[in-house]
C-alpha cells in the first residue's frame, strides 16, 4: 500500500474542490469500510482521501410531514434502530439491519453503502485485469460465476452489493448529490449506472461530487413494505438474492406497487412488469407464485448461478405474500 494524504473537509465546497484538484487519484471517505479494503487489496491507488465526517448536517435524520431526510453519514446501525424508520419505512430498517456485522454497521454509512464498489472476486483480485478495471475480458462469463448477475447484464456480470439501495428503490427515494456549485437530485434509480453505460463506474458521480443526503417521501396510510435477503452465511454475507416490496393498499386493493431486486443485477433492479401486474389486484386474489415467476422471466443465468432464478422467484413470492397478509 502506497502512502497517501488525508484531509478533513469542513464544508461541501472544500471537499469538492480538494477532490477535483487531486483527481483522478482522490477519493471521498466516510466510514471507510469499503474503500480502505480496496486500497489494502491493491485494487485502488489514491494520493488523497477527503473525509466527509466533518460536514455539518451529514449525520442528521429529519422526519417531517413530507417524508424522511437522511444525511449521507448516518450510520447503518442508526437506520436499523431508529424507531420512526422501523415503524414507517420497515423495508429500509430491515435492509440496514441485514448488512454485514454489528461492528461494520456501527461504522458504515448510508452514503458509503450506496457507493460501494463491486464484490466480484475477479474485480477484487489483482491477478485479473477485468473489464471493470479497464481490461478486455469479463472472466465471470465462462466460469466461477456463482454469485454473479442473472438480470440486466451484457458484457460485465457484476452485482451491485448495496442492501439499502434495494429498499430505497422500492420506497421511491431521491438522492441528493453535492458539489462546489450546489446540489442536484435525482430518483435513486437514475443514480446508478450499469456497466453498459459506464464500465468503470457504478453511479453518476462526477469528480468533486458526493452523496449528501437521501430523501424518502412520506408513505400513505395504507402503505406497507418489506425487505428479504438470502445469503450463504446468516452471520455475515452479501446477498445471493434480495427483494424489497412496497405496496399501497386501500379497500383490500393494491393501488400502488414497487418491487426491487438485489444481488442479481449490476444495479438495484426494478421490475415494472410485476408492479403493473400487482397494481389494481385485490389482495386476496394475488397469485404470489405467478408474481415470483414474472419477476425472473427475463433472467439469463450463467453456468454456475441458475439457482438464483428459482431463489429470486421464491423471494419475491414470499415478500408479496407477507405484505398482503398484514
Amino acid at each position: 500500500m502506497k502512502p497517501f494524504k488525508f484531509e478533513q473537509a469542513t464544508t461541501a465546497v472544500q471537499a469538492s474542490r480538494t477532490h477535483v484538484d487531486a483527481a483522478p487519484n482522490a477519493r471521498f471517505i466516510s466510514g471507510g469500510t469499503d474503500i480502505l479494503g480496496e486500497i489494502k487489496e491493491g485494487i485502488l491507488e489514491v494520493n488523497i482521501l477527503v473525509s466527509l465526517a466533518g460536514l455539518s448536517g451529514a449525520s442528521e435524520i429529519i422526519s417531517s410531514d413530507v417524508g424522511l431526510e437522511l444525511g449521507a453519514l448516518v450510520t447503518l446501525v442508526r437506520i436499523a434502530s431508529d424507531q420512526s424508520i422501523v415503524e414507517t419505512y420497515p423495508a429500509l430498517a430491515q435492509a440496514a439491519e441485514s448488512v454485514a456485522t454489528p461492528q461494520i454497521r456501527n461504522v458504515g454509512t448510508l452514503g458509503g453503502n450506496l457507493c460501494q464498489r463491486p464484490r466480484c472476486w475477479y474485480y477484487r483480485s489483482p491477478l485479473f485485469d477485468c473489464l471493470k478495471k479497464g481490461g478486455e475480458t469479463c472472466f465471470a462469463s465462462d466460469e466461477g460465476n456463482k454469485y454473479h448477475a442473472i438480470l440486466g447484464a451484457e458484457n460485465c456480470h457484476i452485482v451491485h452489493p448495496s442492501d439499502v439501495a434495494v429498499a430505497l428503490l422500492a420506497l421511491e427515494a431521491t438522492v441528493v448529490v453535492a458539489n462546489a456549485s450546489g446540489d442536484r437530485q435525482m430518483p435513486i434509480g437514475d443514480f446508478f449506472v450499469s456497466p453498459d453505460v459506464n464500465m468503470l463506474a457504478e453511479n453518476v458521480l462526477e469528480p468533486g461530487e458526493f452523496v449528501s443526503k437521501v430523501k424518502i417521501p412520506e408513505p400513505s396510510s395504507g402503505a406497507r413494505s418489506v425487505y428479504l435477503k438470502a445469503k450463504e452465511r446468516q452471520a455475515y454475507d452479501f446477498a445471493l438474492s434480495s427483494v424489497a416490496v412496497s405496496l399501497e393498499v386501500r379497500d383490500e386493493t393494491i393501488t400502488q406497487a414497487h418491487v426491487a431486486l438485489g444481488g442479481v443485477a449490476p444495479v438495484p433492479y426494478s421490475v415494472p412488469q410485476v408492479e403493473s401486474e400487482l397494481t389494481g389486484q385485490k389482495i386476496r386474489e394475488v397469485d404470489v407464485q405467478a408474481i415470483g415467476q414474472m419477476a425472473v422471466k427475463d433472467a439469463q443465468p450463467l453456468s454456475d448461478n441458475s439457482y438464483k432464478v428459482r431463489l429470486t422467484a421464491s423471494m419475491v413470492a414470499r415478500a408479496v405474500s407477507r405484505l398482503i397478509s398484514e
